[in-house]
């Protein structure tokens, strides 16, 4: 039997395990693993959801046991200190001495600390390990109570940014500090990174780019940050992730080769200079390069031990490594794929940009305009799976390129769709598996979910990028098999939305922790919580605040944040009908306040500029004026528009403003799986676009045509008509079995408009049951409307009367103070954000 020995535990030496004991052939060689942490293997691609709960075992990727179980002997706490490759032995710590036919090294890397005076203060950290994290969190607790308490973080790249959101989760106020002059310089252009720094200081993040750190200041505790440019920083706390340097000190004193910036010189096989020694991972130095993500990491453990158990399809590295990536950073999404940076002489560049949104998307096309050579996406990544597929690929695109990103004619799909991709293509690049490997599995049906998927080959069990795709695959081609798709919420709620609303119901669930300890798993994640609040919500017509913790930001504070850090005051307006009395009230507290005021496209008035700890003082006001919370944060009913209709209009059929004002006030609080807007038109001049809406009146001769399932925005959809002419009542009974019914049926963050379009029979078999009942829950949905109906709260008044929900309205959790970094500059008479730099 030949022995293998490990140097390095971390996620691409556990994947050589993985790897080793799967292997045919495992039953002629051993495992002897040695790892320097006193804790196996763990998820550092997850690292800072450790913030949220400080589990280890949630990061784990196995278990001490799992090792002796496969026959792998695992000692943790216990680094190799030399390598003897002339004689074919290691020695470890403790002064042990263990042979080896072949010797791997996945020593991976250590953080990188710039060589700053002052840098051993107290106070100063380093992001990598889980050790670290406590460290950090440790401290944090000892500075809050300080007057602003504030930390920074050296490094404006990924680990750099998910360590000041860790920051601000904190309390504390939050910097990050990047040498270069732009955020994440190796994966955005300046155009993209100017978006995500724009939505990143919107947040509250402090941003500091082109600053060269100096020193560290501070008596013993750092104090604050001096810049070569002679400024300052103040500061309670410092964190550095500034890069990482390989770990190749063993092979350097062992006389292996090393490269001449760090890294252990590796082939095209993963073999260093030494005989019979390998390197993988992020110690490995390959075509020059380091390697920081785990894809090429577990590449390179996959073509190791081919060579070492001398398969015939081992392969070797590929020259080119993708370092395609799509990220999340602070509920951004920001994503590169391909060459993400060219020239004009060999592509020509597309770019749409949208300042109001904060979407920003760069796409290069050979100058012949045939092929997708890379991008940049940045506030919304939804088609990077795709896109990354036609580069890898080499697949067609569109004969205008620029339907590939600006969401129209099918968007990234416009050249093909999932089910079009070659066999051959590969959907988790982390796992190194294939599209037909993934079909062949859902065939034979030992796979019919994503999370099949992922226990019978480990689809999508890496970074996770790839799901999306996996999700869209598993879908697209079961129905392509005629077999029933089910969408679940997540791994931790196996259930479709309508299963987890019945289980919720029928056991009389009431909070999140009730429905994992019932139906659920573990412990949640960010997937499952929003979808529960709505669940909640829609069946008990919860507010949003008895279950904060579970809401998005807006729903948390019952407002939409606003792209410098404040916020947006929405009161409802029914059916766009104000009075003097109500206008001079909402002006009263708008000068009081010094809000931006404008008229809305949905006939109400908005008020901007409102920081966190003034909304409940301003609602207060509004409230004993006579509004309500308008729920332009939430997904709920918005608006329902009118026209002035026969009230006024020469033209009018119909008294459109009562009937708007009746079902806006029927519907209000109405939460549901995407945001419902409606309208209603005194006459088929259509002033109130009542055919852009969920659901909309038009008044004819002999009543109402009603007509649903309609939408504006960058996918534009007319409703269909569902019946007309009706009466009043009968209109006011149909849209509340329809409602009830997409409430009902509906997935999270599903329009009327796409939901209808997944309805098999479309309009027809919506009329059938809202109008003929087939299903025979009618009289059960309008039960369920009228409950809704009746249980409605106005959930501002219940924040603003309720010392314990307005207590969460502050910015910084060590002050009542508010946040004193805010900009305005004037506009008209009004005020606006300080523009950015």
């Amino acid at each position: 039997m030949k022995k293998v020995v490990l140097v390095g535990n971390g996620m691409v030496g556990h994947k050589f395990c993985e790897l080793f004991s799967r292997h045919p052939k495992r039953a002629d060689f051993s495992l002897l693993v040695f790892g320097e942490e006193r804790r196996p293997a763990y998820d550092r691609v997850h690292l800072s959801e450790y913030f949220a709960n400080r589990d280890a075992d949630r990061l784990s990727l196995a278990s001490t046991e799992w090792y002796a179980d496969n026959g792998i002997a695992l000692h943790c706490g216990e680094s190799v200190t030399n390598i003897a490759h002339e004689k074919k032995c290691v020695t470890t710590a403790s002064g042990q001495v263990h042979t080896y036919d072949y010797l791997v090294i996945a020593t991976g890397s250590s953080a990188f600390v710039p060589p700053i005076s002052g840098k051993e203060k107290k106070g100063v950290f380093v992001y990598r390990t889980i050790e670290d994290l406590d460290a950090i969190m440790d401290y944090a607790e000892t500075i809050k109570s300080r007057e602003g308490a504030s930390a920074t973080v050296i490094g404006g790249g990924l680990l750099g940014l998910e360590a000041a959101k860790a920051t601000m989760d904190m309390g504390l106020k939050s910097h990050v500090v990047e040498f270069a002059d732009r955020l994440m310089p190796r994966q955005l252009d300046e155009r993209g990174a100017a978006v995500l720094k724009n939505t990143l200081t919107d947040l509250g993040l402090g941003i500091h780019c082109k600053k060269n750190t100096a020193q560290i200041g501070g008596n013993g505790s750092i104090t604050h940050l001096e810049f070569t440019d002679e400024t300052e920083l103040k500061t309670d706390m410092l964190i550095i992730s500034a890069g990482i340097r390989p770990r190749d000190e063993l092979a350097r004193q062992s006389g292996i080769d090393v490269g001449p910036r760090g890294g252990i010189l590796a082939d095209a096989q993963l073999r260093t200079s030494a005989p019979d020694v390998f390197v993988i991972g992020e110690a490995a130095l390959y075509k020059g390069m380091i390697y920081g993500l785990v894809a090429p990491g577990y590449e390179m453990a996959r073509v190791a031990l081919g060579t070492i158990f001398a398969d015939a399809d081992a392969g070797t590295m590929p020259s080119t490594i993708d370092m395609s990536t799509k990220l999340k950073l602070i509920g951004t999404d920001v994503a590169s794929f391909g060459q993400v940076f060219t020239n004009p002489e060999e592509a020509r560049t597309i770019v749409f940009n949208d300042e109001v949104s904060r979407v920003y998307k760069r796409i290069n096309i050979s100058n012949d305009g045939k092929k997708l050579l890379g991008g940049i996406l940045v506030g919304d990544a939804s088609d990077y799976n795709m896109l990354h597929q036609i580069v890898q690929n080499n697949m067609a695109i569109p004969p205008q390129p620029e339907d590939l990103i600006l969401g129209v004619r099918g968007g990234a799909d416009a050249g093909a769709g999932v089910l079009d991709l070659p066999d051959t293509a590969v959907i988790c690049s982390c796992e190194n598996i294939s599209k037909s490997q993934m079909t062949g599995l859902l065939d034979s049906g030992e796979a019919q979910s994503v999370k099949d998927l992922g226990t019978c080959c480990r689809a999508g069990t890496g970074c996770g990028g790839c799901k999306p795709m996996i999700s869209d695959l598993v879908n697209s081609y079961l129905k392509s098999q005629g077999k029933v798709v089910r969408n679940l919420i997540c791994e931790h709620f196996p259930y479709t939305r309508q299963e987890l609303r019945d289980l919720i119901a029928v056991k009389n669930i009431r909070t999140y922790d009730e429905a994992l300890d019932q139906i659920g798993s573990g412990n949640g994640c960010e997937a499952c919580k929003p979808p529960l609040a709505s669940l909640f919500a829609t069946i008990y017509m919860e507010t949003a605040n008895p279950q904060a913790a579970i809401q998005d930001t807006n729903d948390r504070f019952l407002a939409n944040i606003q792209r410098n850090g404040t916020y947006s005051v929405v009161p409802r307006v029914a059916g766009g009908e104000i009075s003097p009395r109500h206008l001079i009230a909402i002006g009263q507290v708008a000068e009081k306040y010094d809000l931006y005021t404008k008229i809305t496209g949905g006939q109400r008035i908005d008020l901007f500029g409102a920081r966190l700890e003034e909304l409940p003082f301003i609602w207060e006001e509004l409230i004993a004026a006579g509004f309500e919370s308008g729920h332009a944060y939430g997904k709920a009913l918005r608006t329902v528009k009118s026209c002035v209709g026969s009230t006024w209009c020469r033209y009018g059929m119909s008294d459109a403003v009562t009937m708007a004002i009746e079902l806006e006030n029927r519907y209000k609080g109405l939460r549901s799986p995407h945001k419902l807007k409606g309208g209603v038109s005194g006459c088929i001049r259509e002033c109130a676009e009542a055919r852009g809406k969920d659901f909309g009146l038009i008044a004819v001769e002999g009543g109402y045509n009603l007509y649903v399932c309609g939408n504006g925005g960058a996918r534009p959809k007319h409703a269909q008509l569902l019946a007309g002419p009706i009466d009043k009542e009968t209109a006011v009974l149909y849209l509340d079995r329809m409602l009830v019914f997409y409430l009902r049926t509906a997935a999270p963050l599903v329009r009327t408009a796409a939901w209808l379009e997944g309805l098999e029979g479309g309009i027809d078999y919506l009329k059938s049951v809202v109008i003929d009942d087939v299903l025979g829950l009618n009289a059960e949905f309008e039960l369920e409307m009228k409950g809704l109906v009746a249980a409605y709260k106005c959930e501002w008044k219940e924040a603003v009367t309720t010392p314990a929900l307005r207590a969460r309205f502050q910015t910084f959790v060590n002050t009542d103070e508010g946040d004193d970094t805010l900009e305005f500059v004037g506009l008209r008479e009004q005020k606006m954000p300080k523009p950015w730099n």
